[in-house]
């Protein structure tokens, strides 16, 4: 275990259990209500899209069962949580898809057509060589800026390191592009989605950081 910079409680970083993904779910929607590309998707009430999140999210680890996820934890409590698809798993198969189709349609014509846009856009720059796919990954709304994140990040930066894969994401944020480049990673591509800024990343292997 160890300190995470600014944050005053003590962080420990390991493999997210089957029983903690309903926390992990409301953690991952409190914490990524607010990004630009979830305000164009979801729209401008702040309830409506951690609720629209937590929707989604429940699917996904529904679905994505490959996932191996990450938390960070503060005793018993969740403080930051990322999603990990292992290589050959980040994009849904036809079955899961279809799987995933009722709860982006309950979401209202307008709202799964955009949300649509964005998932082909994402899938358009996937990498076709074998990859580790970060995310989505977030720190609970009330603890973002305190080095939880980070602490996430160098932990999984550790594992491609030993097992010398090469990772891959998306991002919404400036900040973030700038956090996950001390990581080791870089800018492949960059394309406005459903008219917001989006980044892709990818690490190689032994990509370091700073």
């Amino acid at each position: 275990m160890m300190s995470a910079p600014g944050y005053q409680g003590t962080v420990e970083v390991g493999e997210l259990s089957a029983a903690e993904v309903p926390e992990a779910i409301g953690v991952l929607a409190r914490g990524m209500r607010d990004n630009p590309l979830h305000v164009a998707a979801f729209g401008v009430d702040p309830e409506r899209r951690r609720r629209r999140l937590e929707r989604f999210f429940r699917a996904f680890f529904k679905v994505m069962k490959a996932q191996t996820p990450l938390a960070a934890h503060d005793g018993r409590m969740i403080v930051g949580v990322t999603g990990i698809a292992p290589p050959g798993s980040c994009q849904p198969a036809i079955l899961d898809e279809l799987r995933l189709l009722p709860t982006v349609l309950a979401m209202g014509p307008a709202t799964s057509a955009r949300m649509m846009r964005w998932v082909g856009a994402w899938a358009a720059h996937d990498p076709r060589e074998p990859h580790s796919h970060l995310g989505p990954l977030a720190v609970d709304a009330h603890l973002q800026g305190r080095g939880i994140g980070t602490r996430i990040l160098a932990e999984y930066c550790a594992r491609l390191d030993r097992s010398g894969e090469m990772a891959y994401l998306e991002t919404d944020k400036p900040i973030n592009v700038r956090i996950y480049e001390r990581h080791g990673f870089r800018v492949i591509a960059e394309e406005r989605v459903i008219g917001v800024p989006n980044w892709f990343m990818r690490r190689d292997p032994g990509g370091g950081g700073g």
